[in-house]
This record gives structure tokens, sequence and C-alpha cells, in this order.
């Protein structure tokens, strides 16, 4: 034991280091969210507050009424995409990957191809389009287009690739004892992705819940903006109010930890159990 730990000792200490480059913004922002705005910016820095002022959480809601509402707003938006791309996403991936059709590998060429445009190239016909449909001061534009935007497109390719790997077999037992290509997907497919499924549900909530882009540009009523928006309105011709805007930013990072945390959990799950039962 002893051998091998001084083996990979030098790798331990690396990897050490890196977590602590890694985390030191993290423990940052908790410090700072807990101290004194006198003390915030120290010399030398002050690590541990001292005293600890828990005020701040509450002086949040305080200097902007409508943050619970933001939170709100970023937390059922994030959870719509999440759930529309990741199914959305499996059954143009088990359609790619399993079911024959003409221009099948051309046509999902094609949709790759979208990866490679870039977001801010789409922002102003976006914006044109959903101003004409009179969607563009709703959460509509924030909601459906990025689950055919690169988010799915990727989720698209992640399920088509997790999908090929799947043995056919279970595709020519399922359809001996009956089952269409419908309840196939649905009841032996659906069920064995999921170590796929987490990892595009991490990504793809992740990225809805940072969005600051397209709200900024979509959404101009204060009660519809969401969290990135409004950790933006902590900011003023005043400068900023750096203990309320990390105290902010500790609640809006509670839900990635949340959703981190369960679906981690159940992607670990799925690597350590064979997909064939």
């Amino acid at each position: 034991m002893s051998s091998k730990l001084a083996q990979n000792g030098p790798i331990y200490a690396l990897l050490t280091v890196i977590s602590i480059v890694v985390l030191f913004p993290f423990l940052w922002m908790i410090t700072t969210a807990l101290k004194d705005p006198t003390k915030i910016f120290m010399f030398p820095p002050q690590w541990i507050p001292d005293p600890f002022v828990w005020s701040n959480f509450v002086n949040v809601f305080i200097k902007q009424p409508n943050f619970l509402l933001y939170f709100w707003n970023s937390l059922y938006i994030a959870a719509v995409v999440t759930i529309g791309t990741c199914l959305i996403s499996a059954l143009a991936g088990y359609a790619f990957a399993k079911i024959s059709f003409k221009l099948r590998n051309v046509i999902f060429l094609i949709l790759l191809s979208g990866m490679m445009i870039p977001t801010e190239v789409t922002a102003i016909p976006m914006f044109v389009w959903m101003t004409k449909l009179g969607l563009a001061d709703t959460h509509f534009p924030l909601v459906f287009p990025p689950m055919l935007g690169r988010e799915g497109l990727f989720g698209v390719f992640l399920l088509r690739q997790f999908f090929i790997t799947v043995p056919g077999e279970l595709d020519e037992a399922a359809k001996i004892d009956g089952c269409t290509p419908w309840k196939t997907f649905w009841r032996i497919m659906l069920p064995l992705a999921g170590p796929s499924l987490s990892t595009l549900a991490i990504f793809t909530f992740l990225h809805s819940w940072d969005n600051y882009f397209d709200p900024l540009i979509f959404i101009s009523t204060d009660k519809l903006f969401t969290l990135p928006v409004g950790l933006k309105l902590f900011t003023d011709a005043a400068g900023t109010e750096w203990n309320l805007l990390m105290a902010a930013s500790v609640l809006a990072t509670l839900p990635l930890m949340l959703v981190f945390f369960f679906a981690q959990k159940r992607f670990i799950e799925g690597v350590a159990m064979t997909g064939l039962k």
C-alpha cells in the first residue's frame, strides 16, 4: 500500500494543486458573501470572515425584491429545456441509429453542421423572427429554440452514438416479442440510455441556467428576467455591492450543485452497472 501511495504521490499532489486552483473562485465567492463590505478588499486577504455577516443573504432580497421571481424563471426555463432536449434528442438519436430510411446519414451530417454556426450569428435573424411572431418579450425564445439548437444537436449526436453501441440482438428480440419500434424505444432503449441522458441533462441544465446572452436580447420586462440578468442589477451607477452580488451568486449555484449531484450519481450508477441485464 505504501509503495503504491509513493508511486502515485506526484499524481495526487498535482491533482490537489489543480483542485485548489479550480475551487479558489468558488471559495472566494463564499467568503465574500459572508464579509462586511469594508473587509472585502483587505490586504492581506481575510480568508475567514470575522464576523460572519449572514444578513447579506437577507439583504439580497431587500436589494432586489424580484430575486425569487428571477430564480423561478431560470429554474422552470432550465427544467423545461432540459426535459425537452433530452426527449427530442433521445427520439432523434434512436431514429438515426436504429431505423433505416433514405438519406439517413446525409441528413445527420447536415444537422451536425448546424453545430458549427455560432449563436451570435443567428441572434439577429432569430430576434427579427420572434418580433414578427409577437414572441420577443416572452420566455418562448429561451425555451423552444434551444431544444432544436446547438444543445439539441449535441444531444442527438450523443444519443445516436450510444444507441449505435446497443447490440442489434435487443431489437430483434423485441420484434420477436411483438414490440413496435415505439415500444422498443420506450421500454428497452430509453432505460438503457440513462447514463447518456444524465450527461446530456447536466450540460443542458448548466447552459440554460447560465445563459446570459439570449435573455439580454429577447427580454425587456423586469418580471421576465432570469438570474444571470438579475445578478447584473446588483451593479449600478454607484458601483457594485460585492457582498450582495456574491451572496446572490451563492444562492444561484445551489440548483446547479443539486442537479450535478443527482445526475452524476445516476451517471456513475449507469457506468457501474452493465447495460444488458
